[in-house]
Order: structure tokens, then C-alpha cells, then sequence
């Protein structure tokens, strides 16, 4: 009975380190809006803003594999 609380409190535990990539997919979404209607306002600053946007995304999705990481470990490891 005790090992069936731990498993399942593993299981919860990896379901709730994975609610960060929620927050990372929301992140990359509203960079690329951003950079979208700064691009449809300034079509000029399409290189910059595109570098930039790739930059943000990189970090956003990090965390997200940062999260993954994690739920992989509580699953596996402890």
C-alpha cells in the first residue's frame, strides 16, 4: 500500500513539474506575435526582429526542457 502512494505521488509530481512548459509555450507564443506585428509594422526591422524572436524562443523552449528534465527524473529516477 505504501509503495502504491509513492508511485502515484511520482506520477503527480512529474504532472505538476510539467506545468512550467504551459508557461513556455505561452512565452513563445506571444514573442512571435509580438515580432509578427512589429514585422508587419516596420517590414525594415524584419532582421533584427527575427533574430531577436529566434533568441526568445531559445530561452522559452530551455525552460521547457528544463521542466521535461525534471519530470523524467522524478519519474525514473527517485
Amino acid at each position: 500500500m505504501a509503495g502504491d502512494i509513492v508511485e502515484a505521488a511520482k506520477f503527480i509530481g512529474a504532472g505538476l513539474a510539467m506545468i512550467g512548459a504551459a508557461g513556455a509555450g505561452i512565452g513563445i507564443g506571444l514573442s512571435v506575435q509580438g515580432a509578427l506585428e512589429g514585422m508587419a509594422r516596420n517590414p525594415d526591422s524584419y532582421g533584427n526582429l527575427l533574430t531577436n524572436m529566434i533568441l526568445g524562443i531559445a530561452f522559452s523552449e530551455a525552460i521547457a526542457i528544463y521542466c521535461l528534465v525534471i519530470a523524467f527524473l522524478m519519474l525514473f529516477v527517485l
